[in-house]
């Protein structure tokens, strides 16, 4: 080569050079373990951690950090052109994608959704009902999250049945698994007249920071969240992790008066404990950020190891509400603002029938119609009947509820009769009684592995043996769920039934049947309610609710005296007296 290397060619070989000088004195030494990085460097270094402090992670943790479940999306797709059912491992992964393998009750998926707020317009909702015919068992599932699942998914239609959603404009994205569900708001948003904010705003600004930020993805366990504005639909928002409860701070307390947000921590009914509020007023415009900072601390003091301990209840448990809300406050770099109660303006009561039948808006001449599902089961019939009625008389949304049912809004006032005389043409009601209003049930042993009832079935059998034999003219909350994971929260029903196999003879046979639980409540009259009865049958169970309802009719103090205040009156040994005079 003529004439000497070029300055460019020089320093390329003196960092070659170097570089190999470097790579012949490490040969052999152990690697550094590298710091992670990218949006998963939170969720590692919070395993590494639990790790170093001689933790084991647990199952579910290892399998994220084997492969993040975003990252497997192709795998996923080529089980789908195999029709392949997933390995263990990928059916939590799949969970991430709002897919659940849920055998051997059925040997399908269950696709869950992401709806802010609840709300979705006419022309979705019937797009769901397309796919439910096209790609699963043509039913949808209204669920205690205000939220919608599809059944029946063969694992050749998983594929196709997200990508159906997506192309809705609809999510399913982080909808299971260790992420935050659906965030839950007031049904009633915007046309309420007692409302004190419009929730879905908020719903959905902290909706759409969750799904464009990976690093909330992969939490400790699954994580809730809820609005409540104040309207007249309980979004039972004491039962979620973090509970934001819109008040009205009043002036001459040191605080700018105005409508904030009260914040609550803490809940998960099926572990026995309710939001607890924590004294903390949060101004709508820093809801996010103030959501974030607690995830963000959940994040990183959650616990990797045991599941069962790994609630955001057991990480309060553990460092005290004190702590915890410092940390949030290091997050945020700044102290959150504090409100004595004499600053909060009593909160608008519920009306515990509001989601059912027809409602005045705020808005003038215009109501809301809440329908009647069948204990939230909805066949795609129905669903296109009821997206037509919102098309043609409402303002063309579709508005779920924690209590399973929908509703239709903007119905003008001269077209109410005629929209509900489609709605009962379709075999469906904007009418319930009292104990049917307030009746929840979880899948059931249909179509979950962990149920060990039929909770749809009972709680329509408790239903109708009831209403054949008396009136009663006060709502009742019944709620059946088929195990301890309480996905109808049966600990805050007027009466809770969690699903128990039920011996029948000392051979050991058992029978479907119940533990009841009585005297829970949410809101003014939260609570978690205490055990009655054990091993109750599901054959006897309808006899056992109408016993304890009867024992309430003839002993309640006044006409007025709610079922939750009677039995809060008893202790339970009291109320198993009353109820065994009623049987006698």
């Amino acid at each position: 080569m003529a004439g000497d290397f070029t300055p460019e060619q020089k320093r390329y070989l003196e960092g070659f050079a170097s570089g190999f000088k470097a790579s012949r004195e490490t040969r052999g030494a152990t690697p550094t373990k590298a710091t992670p990085i990218g949006p998963d460097a939170i969720h590692m270094e919070a395993q590494d951690r639990a790790v170093a402090h001689g933790g084991k992670l647990n199952d579910q943790e290892k399998i994220k950090r084997e492969q993040h479940p975003f990252d497997a999306y192709a795998r996923l797709a080529a089980q789908a052109k195999r029709n392949e059912p997933p390995t263990p491992a990928d059916n939590f992964r799949w969970r991430y994608h709002g897919l659940f393998y849920v055998a051997p009750a059925q040997s399908s998926y269950m696709c869950r959704l992401r709806i802010p707020n609840g709300i979705l317009t006419h022309w979705q909702f019937a797009g769901l009902a397309d796919l439910a015919d096209r790609l699963g068992g043509g039913y949808l599932h209204v669920t205690t999250r205000a939220n919608l699942q599809i059944r029946e998914i063969e694992p050749k239609n998983a594929v196709a049945m997200i990508e159906g959603v997506q192309s809705l404009g609809l999510w399913t994205r982080g909808a299971g698994a260790d992420n935050i569900r659906n965030i839950t708001g007031t049904p009633t948003a915007g046309i309420d007249p007692q409302e004190l904010i419009d929730t879905r705003p908020l719903a959905r600004a902290l909706h759409f920071h969750i799904l464009n930020d990976r690093s909330l993805s992969g939490l400790p366990r699954k994580f809730n969240i809820a609005f409540d504005g104040g309207g007249r639909i309980a979004v039972l928002e004491d039962t979620n992790d973090v509970a934001f409860q819109a008040v009205e701070i009043a002036d001459g307390h040191g605080l700018a008066p105005g409508i904030y947000f009260r914040l609550a921590l803490g809940g998960i009914t099926g572990h026995k404990d309710l939001a607890r509020d924590t004294g903390v007023i949060v101004s709508p415009d820093e809801a996010v950020d103030v959501a974030d900072a607690i995830l963000r601390v959940f994040i990183e003091t959650g616990d990797r190891t045991d599941r069962a301990q790994a609630r955001l209840k057991y990480v309060l448990d553990r460092l005290g509400f004190d702590k915890f809300l410092r940390l949030v406050e290091e997050r945020l770099g700044r102290v959150l603002t504090r409100a004595p109660a004499a600053a909060v303006a009593p909160r608008p009561s519920f009306d515990r029938l509001a989601h059912i039948g027809a409602h005045r808006q705020k808005q003038p001449s215009r109501n809301w119609l809440g329908v009647a599902l069948r204990l939230g089961r909805s066949t795609s019939d129905d669903v296109h009947g009821l997206a037509e009625i919102a098309r043609v008389f409402g303002d063309g949304d579709i508005r779920l509820t924690v209590w399973q049912n929908l509703l239709i809004s903007g119905v003008p006032d001269a077209r109410v009769e005629e929209a509900v005389a489609r709605i009962e043409a379709l075999g469906l009601s904007t009418k319930a009684s009292p104990i049917r209003a307030g009746l929840v049930a979880c899948t059931g042993n249909v179509g979950c592995r962990f149920a060990a009832a039929d909770t749809k079935k009972h709680a329509d059998e408790i239903a109708a043996h009831c209403e054949e034999r008396f009136e009663i003219d006060t709502p009742i909350n019944i709620h059946l769920t088929g195990c301890r994971h309480s996905c109808a929260q049966h600990y805050i029903g007027d009466i809770g039934l969690v699903g128990a196999r039920v011996a029948i003879n000392d051979e050991g046979d058992t029978v479907e049947g119940y533990h009841m639980v009585v005297g829970g409540g949410f809101g003014a009259e939260g609570a978690i309610a205490r055990e009655l009865f054990e091993n109750v049958t599901a054959q006897d169970a309808p006899r056992k609710v109408e016993s304890l309802l009867r024992a309430y009719l003839a002993h309640r103090a006044t006409g007025e005296e709610s079922f939750a205040a009677f039995t809060r009156r008893h202790d339970t040994d009291s109320l198993r007296r009353l109820i065994a005079e009623t049987e006698r």
